[in-house]
């Protein structure tokens, strides 16, 4: 049955899983219903704005994932923070100091936004476009 189950999986055309990851998304807004909801909301209509090839993913047991050629950020909800963590986060460079959290990785860095921080939107939109040209790069050939 488990095989049955994962072929299936693998099955599902993209335009239908990308469209459940959307739904699962707009429930979490709405079962937030409070400020976090208004801002995850906020950031993932910043980030559709940035990226209109952007792709939404629910991965993680309910993380709301945006992607373009790999992942671009993540959008968690807490209990005092929304957070993006932008996975290719310390290659990326951040002019307007938006980073603020996830500061001693290699690779990863986050916003955390706080009730009633106010975001710079022409800064974000702009980090996230340079996330996607970080991923759709060529990347170097291997040396043989």
């Amino acid at each position: 049955m488990k095989k049955a189950t994962a072929a299936m999986k693998k099955s599902v055309p993209k335009a239908k899983t990308e469209a459940s990851a959307s739904s699962l998304i707009d429930a979490r807004i709405r079962e937030l219903g409070d400020w976090r909801g208004e801002t995850l909301a906020r950031i993932r209509a910043l980030i559709k704005q940035a990226d209109s090839e952007v792709v939404e993913e629910w991965k993680w047991r309910g993380v709301p994932v945006w992607s373009h050629a790999g992942i671009i950020c993540t959008g968690e909800t807490y209990k005092a923070v929304v957070k993006m963590t932008f996975a290719k986060g310390a290659s990326l460079e951040d002019p307007k100091g938006l980073f603020n959290a996830s500061l001693d990785g290699n690779t990863r860095r986050a916003i955390d936004i706080r009730e009633g921080d106010k975001i710079d939107e022409r800064a974000l939109k702009a980090l996230i476009r340079a996330a996607v040209s970080l991923n759709t790069a060529k990347r170097p050939a291997a040396s043989r």
